[in-house]
């Protein structure tokens, strides 16, 4: 692994993705942990072992209150935050409040909003449609049910790992939309890693874009939950773009 010396630590506060939690990250923050860096990686309200706080007023703007807040309690002030897939959303709204505690906004084949996109808006009108037929069916009109992680290019035993500990989420966190207020602009820097074994329109979308802004971007050769099935190679490339990209 990449080593540290003669770089300053950094604080990691991994975001999970729809239906996971703070579970997802263990793999990847050990390897992050032995490099010498600090990590965090909470369950968002209602997800893991925070589901017992699920209802239908949860939503996306819960859950940038929820890193926000993490943030300033722990007087973090050079974050490298990094949200996967839905966390790119609650990234996004949390370095645009915070910019000046962030010290690398990294998305992991996640979703990069624009003000007033919602998750619904991302993915777009299809798999909206199919997803909102789930929640009608199976969720009480509000819960989105868990996809199997099959779904997304994992197999075997992380697949049925996965899907062990997935729990439903509201579907709220799609439906809201991002607010933002220009804060973005004053994130230090940005990176995006893209996983080349998941085939999403929407990722690459968002990739694309990125790397028109002038982002790093990274290439992963793995499928959606790389953190959970490449962490070796998920830390390589985050230490790598740390050492590039933040500030000494």
């Amino acid at each position: 692994m990449t080593g540290t010396a003669g770089r300053r630590p950094g604080t990691f506060v991994l975001v999970h993705g729809s239906w996971h939690g703070g579970w997802c990250w263990a793999r990847l923050a050990r390897r992050l942990v032995a490099a010498g860096h600090r990590v965090l990686a909470p369950s968002l309200t209602g997800h893991a072992d925070r589901a017992h706080l699920l209802s239908p007023a949860v939503g996306l703007s819960t859950h940038v209150e929820d890193i926000a807040a993490l943030l300033v309690h722990e007087e973090i002030d050079d974050a490298v935050l990094l949200g996967h897939s839905y966390g790119g959303m609650v990234v996004t709204g949390v370095a645009d409040r915070l910019p000046g505690r962030i010290r690398l906004l990294a998305y992991l084949d996640a979703h990069v909003p624009d003000d007033g996109q919602s998750m619904c808006d991302l993915i777009g009108e299809a798999v909206t449609q199919r997803l909102r037929a789930r929640v009608d069916a199976e969720g009480f009109g509000w819960i989105l049910p868990a996809s199997p992680a099959a779904m997304f290019g994992t197999g075997g035993e992380d697949a049925a790992w996965i899907d062990r500990k997935a729990t439903p989420m509201p579907w709220r966190c799609y439906a809201e939309p991002v607010a933002l207020a220009g804060g973005l602009a004053d994130v230090r820097a940005r990176a995006y890693l893209r996983c080349t074994r998941h085939e999403r329109v929407y990722f690459d979308a968002a990739a694309g874009r990125a790397r028109a802004a002038g982002w790093p971007v990274r290439a992963l050769p793995a499928a959606h939950n790389a953190m959970i099935t490449h962490p070796d190679l998920l830390a390589e490339a985050l230490l790598a773009l740390l050492a590039e990209t933040a500030q000494p």
